[in-house]
């Protein structure tokens, strides 16, 4: 077989050598123009076999593919894909079948040229084929479910990153005639200077695999960043960059190494959480803090949230004093029911007796260390819906009952003067 394209291949230039010889022609220039001739229809060939790939192979695999139920072979087998792997034809018939155009020895080092020219091409176009053939695989897996939440764009950027540096290592070998072990000895050093001119993207890196590998941050976590101006929703997170996209639809880009190095909070534990916390305090004036009268403690057995506790407690309260023979004609005297002490028991059955409240999470009422601005009464619950809106909604809920409330049990609310309380003065 050998043998017979030896011949064919012998006929061919002969028959071209005649011709040219037979136009006028000197031996030596026809000598040089056949074997560009050669290489004209070597290149014509590969051109036609790289068609008929394209538009048959290739066409009729794509085709098939979308036959096929499943939806991840369109997206690997794109049109991008199969475009890109049909440009790998043409170079590699003309790499191989190139030396039949320049046989001869004085030929060599155009020879050698030509092959490294092929040889490059190849390379760039493997690089982008497997590059595209990443980001065929990148939106195959961020389609799924399980992975929607995961920075997977910051992972196949890195790798994108490697394959294009490994693809510029390869020509410059080529291009030198260097071993890549070599050339990359050689480049060590200079690795200084590389980390310097990549200092964002390495970091960057070694960022986005922290980030994944301790599960600090993913897309639709909700972060707070107030260093950098973020509060809202991971939208992104990619090499050099994590998105947030803020509640006034603002886009704030973070370096991922500044989430690593500083503190950021994730609000996504509480998201998952079975409640919302909340914890706001109101102030009494501790000058409205008193005993009870029977008058006011007939007044609160009147209120249904309170009724069984106020009976129950002023039993205990009764029983003590008579076993200490208490003498009831100065209040500082045994136990005494308050009013502060009395509404914060109202509070604490309020609360729970809410549908909007999580019963099985901390629910209490406190007292918080008195300070200049009155006595701080703390409520600490667990919201059930913890979605913003309705979240600040029950809050706002609790709280107006909570003001409307105080009067009720001879409490007034601590604040600081304005001016129409500076007006009822004047008057």
């Amino acid at each position: 077989m050998n043998d017979f394209l030896k011949d064919g291949y012998d006929t061919l230039i002969g028959n071209i050598h005649d011709a040219l010889l037979a136009m006028g022609m000197s031996a030596q220039w026809a000598d040089i123009i056949d074997n560009f001739v050669i290489l004209l229809i070597i290149v014509i060939v590969a051109l036609l076999a790289n068609l008929v790939c394209e538009k048959i192979i290739l066409r009729g695999i794509s085709k098939l593919v979308k036959r096929s139920r499943a939806t991840w072979d369109d997206i690997v087998f794109n049109e991008r894909v199969i475009a890109r792997a049909s440009r790998l034809v043409a170079p590699v018939i003309i790499y191989v079948a190139i030396p039949m155009a320049f046989p001869d020895a004085a030929d060599q080092g155009l020879l050698d040229l030509l092959r490294r020219l092929c040889l490059i091409y190849i390379t760039v176009v493997v690089i982008q084929l497997i590059n595209s053939l990443l980001s065929a695989i990148h939106l195959v897996y961020s389609a799924k479910e399980k992975y929607k939440d995961k920075p997977l764009k910051g992972l196949f950027q890195t790798a994108q990153v490697i394959l294009i540096c490994l693809g510029i290592i390869l020509v410059v070998s080529i291009l030198l005639d260097k071993q890549v072990g070599a050339l990359l000895a050689g480049l060590g050093a200079s690795a200084a200077v590389l980390m310097l001119v990549f200092k964002d993207s390495i970091m960057g890196v070694v960022s986005g695999i922290q980030l994944t590998a301790n599960n600090m941050l993913k897309v639709g976590d909700w972060i707070t960043m107030p260093k950098y101006g973020a509060d809202g929703t991971v939208i992104e997170v990619s090499l050099n960059t994590v998105k947030v996209q803020n509640f006034d639809n603002t886009i704030v880009t973070i370096p991922p190494y500044m989430l690593v190095s500083d503190s950021f909070q994730n609000w996504q534990g509480m998201q998952d959480s079975p409640g919302r916390r909340v914890k706001r305090s109101i102030n009494i004036d501790m000058n409205s803090v008193h005993f009870c009268t029977p008058e006011m403690l007939a007044k609160f057995r009147r209120i249904h949230l309170l009724s069984d506790y106020v009976d129950s407690t002023e039993k205990t309260i009764t029983a003590f004093n008579e076993g200490h023979h208490v003498d009831n004609s100065e209040l500082v005297n045994g136990r005494r029911q308050t009013n502060l002490g009395v509404f914060r028991a109202y509070l604490v059955n309020y609360l729970n007796n809410l549908p909007t409240v999580n019963h099985d999470l901390t629910c209490m009422v406190r007292q918080l260390q008195p300070t200049a601005t009155g006595i701080p009464v703390e409520l600490y619950f667990f919201t059930l819906n913890k979605d913003w809106v309705i979240y600040e909604g029950i809050q706002a809920d609790v709280f107006d009952h909570v003001l409307a409330i105080v009067p009720e049990f001879g409490l007034q609310i601590f604040q600081n003067l304005s001016g129409a309380d500076l007006g009822k003065l004047k008057n």
